[in-house]
């Protein structure tokens, strides 16, 4: 005669009807004062990311002042074409701060595949009329002081556009070894021009210059993709970190849909870590997002994972309002056998709390009969966010119980829960004597009052079942 029954109630079925009278996997995403935040974040990075841009452009406008007559006005309008780009996408972005969309991310791009055609088109024109230009190298042969200048000026030119390329763009990250590549033509020039070889060093001069020109069009028009693509993940995850943090504490919903008054569900506190860990997960993201360093396809990535992070968000806030609601399934599973085992062998309730004084974990409760035999209830979930709870009977008694006495009593509380429409398990016996320290422990005050752990955790995180 063991002492202890098993009895395993499946509440899977009143699980997925709570889950659909109280969506609780829907995110509070209504936030007040959500877009305004996310709106003025955004506005922030924008605002960062394009000083960046605006020194830089600084910086090159400088640099291109000491180029000759010949290029420094290609440059220059390329860079009013550049700078023009880059305000209207800075427009465009802070515009949209806080709804940026995927049509919106579509129509910016378009835009800019726009902009990147005409300014290649006049580029394009512009080199034509530079080569027409210098058909007459070769009459300049007569003349070799005035060849060699033209060569000369063609070469600090390059020099000039290679430097502007090595101190202000990120060519190793959008062109890795091609300035290089570029510089070392120019050495092959020059060697060309020191030979007496003007023509052919003007030709290798001039393809160096404007290749150089168009890998600083091409990083130019690069960096402003990632700007746009590191906005809109910027935008994305600072949405994902104001949802987290305005779904710490929801309200409680009742069956009918309807705001219980007074209650609310703590999601830190029932998520067990899990929101405190996606917090986390998002803040890494977000830094990753913030910096420089990231490349465009690694900014696309971060924005489609702060969809996966949104969705991980509504599992962690359901399962955190299951665990509350299991929580008090655990007291109302303790009630109803109570009331059973009261009516069946008049048992009182004299005593439950949670196991560590913590509404996550076991439920226990102390019945007694008049003649000083006790019962204890031991409540918890088969499994860890299951549908199914485990009720486990520890029978102490003075006088002589058989077998088929406790069978029984497991029998009829198996059946009260039926009554009440739960589904359970045929009662088994499990190894062993009742747990003497469960006995003791149960009931025991402890610090801070008189008042009751069950008490108390329901005070403070209320059950809704």
């Amino acid at each position: 005669m063991s002492g202890r029954k098993r009895i395993q109630v499946d509440e899977s079925e009143w699980y997925r009807m709570q889950r659909k009278a109280q969506k609780l996997k829907e995110v509070l995403s209504t936030l007040p004062g959500l877009i305004d935040d996310v709106r003025a974040q955004t506005r922030a990075d924008i605002d960062r990311t394009f000083a960046a841009v605006e020194e830089r452009r600084r910086r090159q406008d400088q640099v291109i002042q000491n180029l000759s007559a010949q290029t420094r006005q290609l440059e220059a309008d390329t860079s009013r074409r550049l700078q023009e780009q880059a305000r209207e996408l800075r427009g465009a972005l802070d515009e949209t701060a806080g709804r940026i969309r995927a049509e919106t991310r579509q129509r910016l791009a378009e835009h800019q595949e726009a902009v990147r055609r005409e300014i290649s088109a006049e580029r394009t024109e512009r080199r034509a009329e530079m080569a027409r230009l210098s058909e007459g190298i070769e009459k300049q042969e007569e003349d070799r002081a005035q060849a060699e200048q033209t060569v000369r000026s063609w070469l600090a030119d390059g020099r000039t556009m290679a430097a502007l390329i090595a101190e202000t763009l990120p060519h190793e990250r959008y062109a890795p070894g091609e300035l290089d590549r570029l510089t070392s033509r120019l050495t092959t020039a020059e060697n060309n021009a020191a030979a007496g070889r003007f023509d052919a060093g003007l030709a290798v001069a001039q393809e160096a210059y404007h290749s150089l020109s168009e890998l600083r069009v091409g990083i130019e028009q690069r960096e402003l993709e990632r700007c746009s693509a590191q906005t809109a993940a910027v935008e994305a995850l600072v949405r994902i970190e104001k949802l987290i943090e305005g779904n710490k504490e929801r309200p409680v919903i009742g069956p009918d849909g309807a705001a219980l008054p007074g209650y609310k569900l703590d999601v830190v506190y029932w998520a067990d870590g899990e929101l405190d860990e996606l917090r986390e997960t998002t803040a890494q993201a977000l830094s990753r997002a913030r910096d420089d360093r990231s490349d465009a396809d690694e900014l696309r990535g971060l924005r489609e994972q702060a969809t996966g992070l949104e969705s991980a968000l509504e599992d962690v806030v359901e399962r955190a309002g299951m665990r509350q609601l299991a929580s008090q399934i655990r007291v109302n599973l303790a009630d109803a056998v109570a009331h059973t085992l009261g009516d069946y062998a008049y048992y009182d309730l004299v005593d439950g709390e949670y196991q560590d004084a913590d509404p996550r974990g076991a439920y226990y409760a102390k019945l007694r009969h008049d003649n000083g035999n006790e019962i204890v209830l031991d409540i918890s979930q088969a499994q860890r966010d299951s549908g199914e709870c485990v009720i486990r009977v520890h029978s102490y008694d003075y006088d002589t119980t058989s077998e088929a006495d406790l069978a029984a009593r497991a029998r009829a509380i198996g059946e009260g829960l039926e009554t009440q429409g739960h589904q359970v398990s045929a009662p088994v016996s499990e190894k062993g004597v009742p747990d003497e320290d469960l006995r003791r422990r149960v009931g025991q005050p402890r610090a801070g009052g008189p008042e009751s752990a069950s008490e108390s955790a329901s005070e403070s995180r209320p059950g809704t079942a």
